[in-house]
């Protein structure tokens, strides 16, 4: 039996009912896998916390995550509490503190679900951007002078380092050689920021050499944007700062029908620390409490976490349970259906159920 403990922050919004949902689906593929072990412990870190003790997590919250094997994280955000204290007070502390630098987005259209795009189905758009998560633009250096007078000045600093764009480039291009395809855009703005992207580039360079079976290309970000909605099928791996990547997954996410059918991973590569696994779609505060939060995303991101924890089988199983469930009409209102949250979530318990023989013991 492998044991695994999974630190559960639903956190804000319509955290809680996807989170919940993401622990039945995990519940119900530990229990037709009698060889896997998981202990979930449940943090109420998030904006009520703040709004109680001043703080989004406790100050020790680092030291008590990092006993965890993995995180599996909700959402963050509150529309009576700023976005800069819930961000910076919860999911980036956590991201830079357990040096999580690859964040990992992958996009495809599943099955059943109509994309904006046309003439675009499951197939064509199949791809993973792959975002620097611990510097650039959201390293969090810069300030504030003469704040409240006409003269005030606000700096945000994007920190480019060379470790830092080595290793994502590295970790890109390993992705990349992984995947069939075996391609990988670069995106940049070396034209008009001409220093920290344009090494950036050069690093994109010299880390390719160590890949000569991966193709790749480069491309402007707002070029990318064309690319990605006229020609989805020239992509494949794509590999951009933190900001650009923040952006064009979102866009991703809209172009395989919803942020709500969309995952993410934040990697600790090295495996030093916990990796956190989420779904992009945010809060959600219009549609909390209604019981039609997607819990794909989520399910697919729980997908992601039992990959990096090595239980590809009942990764794979929960892909296919997904798949099916889709397939199958079984659709939130975001991406054309009628169905609530627990619909989704029982669809997906009955293909697991289904197709996870359980293994007799003594």
């Amino acid at each position: 039996m492998t044991h695994y403990s999974i630190a559960a922050i639903p956190a804000d919004g319509i955290g809680p009912e996807v989170i919940s949902a993401g622990i039945e689906v995990l519940r119900a593929l530990e229990k037709h896998n009698p060889q896997l072990k998981l202990t979930i412990n449940t943090f109420d870190w998030g904006s009520d916390y703040y709004k109680a003790n001043g703080v989004m997590m406790p100050e020790d919250g680092l030291a008590q995550l990092k006993k965890f094997d993995a995180i599996f994280f909700g959402a963050v955000g509150a529309p009576d509490v700023p976005d800069h204290i819930t961000l910076w007070g919860l999911r980036l502390p956590i991201c830079q503190g357990f040096d999580q630098y690859a964040n990992v987005r992958p996009t495809k259209i599943l099955p059943g679900i109509t994309p904006p795009l046309r003439n675009c189905g499951p197939g064509d758009l199949d791809w993973v951007i792959v975002r620097e998560n611990s510097e650039g633009e959201y390293s969090g250096n810069g300030g504030r002078a003469h704040k409240g007078l006409p003269e005030e000045v606000g700096t945000e600093v994007a920190i480019f380092t060379r470790v830092g764009v080595t290793r994502i480039m590295r970790y890109a291009f390993k992705l990349a050689q992984s995947r069939p395809r075996k391609f990988l855009t670069v995106v940049t703005k070396s034209n008009a920021q001409r220093h920290g992207m344009v090494m950036w580039d050069e690093i994109a360079a010299e880390v390719a050499l160590e890949f000569p079976d991966v193709k790749w290309d480069k491309m402007l970000v707002d070029a990318m944007t064309h690319r990605m909605t006229l020609h989805p099928q020239t992509l494949d791996t794509i590999v951009a700062t933190n900001l650009h990547a923040d952006i064009l997954s979102d866009l991703a996410g809209a172009l395989a029908g919803s942020l709500g059918v969309a995952p993410t991973a934040n990697i600790d590569p090295e495996r030093r620390f916990p990796s956190m696994f989420e779904p992009i779609h945010g809060s959600a505060f219009d549609i909390t409490g209604k019981g039609i939060a997607n819990p794909i995303a989520t399910f697919w991101t729980a997908a992601q976490m039992l990959e990096h924890l090595g239980e590809k089988e009942a990764a794979d199983t929960l892909m296919q349970g997904i798949e099916h469930a889709c397939s199958q009409g079984v659709l939130t209102p975001d991406v054309g259906g009628k169905a609530t949250t627990a619909d989704v979530t029982r669809a997906v318990v009955a293909f697991i159920e289904a197709h996870s023989p359980v293994t007799e013991t003594v």
